[in-house]
């Protein structure tokens, strides 16, 4: 599939490339439009799309003005800069990147050149804050460029090895490269060498230290409610509709940040905070198309993501049979992702997203029969969702998992079914 850069608007990019150096230029040509608004810098493994989704809806109905920058987009571009949940336009989108690529001198990657347009963008609209959702590690990432007003490492797991690191320790000290001295960094990381290596940071640059299960304590209380404790605040009977119990830690997460820009001019009422968790809404995690045969959505592209979507998919749904769409990018652990999720499918459909980066069915195929007798090929997505649909009946579930690319395809797909 072509870079929708290059497709819509003729912008050439560089491959993926960490280093701070050439969007710090870019933005300096333009002032550094960021200073003109304060941030929330999100990272982790997985779950920072969710949190940054969630802090941005509590802020927006705390009657704030709110940018929030995420990434992947599942189909259109532009999913990924909106305010107060309006996505920019396609007229603004084409503006913009063409102020930006006037002023570009040097190679930037996809990534850098859509960061410098969002946060121009806040800028010009005026935002009060903008929540920045890191794209790759941290202490290299092209939203690393801000001084935030709080830091979140959301969690740790083996991902994009290549880049950060083959073991969970180098991963920590890329993603808390985005502590910033004398800050505050909220983390719900479990794992004690990972927890260690954050706490050193914090240490190191007089950084305040929030984390969940410690100063931050939440309560399941069944179907989606829960409870939280805070540093400074309690909320009893909180709603967040967004399946699996991992949304509930992601929530006090997200409650966490808002306590801690309370105190920095982000104040905002109960009655925000509850509708704020409440209303969220985050595409592309455990989204339900449809019902009889449920059809859902997950981006789970790693083993920390995948572990959740078991756990989810055996605690929060109901179906006899189960059937599994799986096609992944050739960066990705696919082994360990297939030996949580093969067991679980009666049968296992594995496809190809419609990416150079995405790893061919044959090379899936023979790990994936380690896990599952029952697997079969689909070309695309398009056949594979309709083979899954021909195969399910009424009480099945069938789930898409293993890429954010493959959920956009079918979700896109699925939209056109009549």
């Amino acid at each position: 599939m072509q870079d929708p850069l290059e497709r819509l608007y003729g912008i050439k990019c560089v491959n993926i490339r960490l280093g701070l150096g050439p969007i710090t230029r870019l933005l300096d040509r333009f002032n550094n439009p960021f200073t003109a608004y304060k941030t929330i810098l999100i990272g982790g493994t997985n779950g920072k799309g969710s949190i940054a989704a969630m802090v941005a809806s509590v802020l927006s109905h705390g009657g704030f003005r709110v940018g929030l920058y995420t990434s992947p987009h599942l189909i259109d571009i532009r999913e990924r800069i909106k305010v107060n949940d309006a996505m920019i336009s396609p007229q603004e989108m084409e503006e913009y990147i063409k102020e930006v690529k006037e002023q570009t001198t040097e190679d930037i990657t996809y990534f850098e050149y859509l960061t410098a347009v969002a946060l121009l963008y806040f800028c010009r609209k005026n935002v009060d804050i903008a929540v920045l959702e890191v794209g790759m590690g941290g202490r290299l990432d092209a939203t690393n460029v801000v001084t935030p007003l709080v830091s979140v490492i959301s969690n740790i797991s083996l991902d994009h090895g290549e880049y950060l690191g083959d073991c969970l320790e180098k991963i920590a000290r890329e993603k808390g490269g985005i502590i910033k001295d004398g800050g505050v960094c909220i983390t719900a990381v479990k794992q004690k060498s990972v927890f260690d290596i954050i706490a050193n940071i914090c240490r190191d640059r007089r950084a305040e230290l929030i984390k969940v299960g410690r100063e931050i304590k939440v309560k399941r209380l069944g179907s989606g409610l829960f409870s939280y404790k805070g540093v400074r605040k309690n909320y009893g009977h909180l709603v967040c509709l967004l399946k699996g119990g991992h949304q509930i830690e992601n929530a006090a997460v997200a409650l966490g940040v808002m306590e801690t820009i309370a105190m920095k001019g982000f104040a905002v009422n109960a009655d925000a905070v509850f509708t704020g968790i409440r209303d969220v809404r985050w595409e592309g995690r455990l989204e339900v198309l449809q019902h009889a045969p449920m059809l859902i959505v997950d981006g789970a592209h790693n083993a920390g993501g995948v572990s959740a979507l078991s756990k989810t998919l055996k605690e929060d749904f109901s179906y006899k049979k189960l059937i599994l769409i799986f096609g992944v990018l050739n960066d990705k652990d696919h082994r360990a992702m297939l030996k949580k999720l093969g067991p679980l499918a009666d049968r296992l459909i594995i496809t190809r997203p419609d990416m150079e980066r995405s790893l061919p069915p044959e090379v899936i195929v023979p790990v994936a029969r380690h896990y599952n007798s029952r697997v079969e090929v689909a070309e695309n997505s398009h056949e594979a969702l309709k083979r899954a649909l021909s195969i399910a009946d009424s009480d099945d579930l069938i789930c898409v998992t293993g890429s954010l690319y493959l959920v956009g395809e079918i979700k896109r797909i699925f939209s056109k079914i009549p």
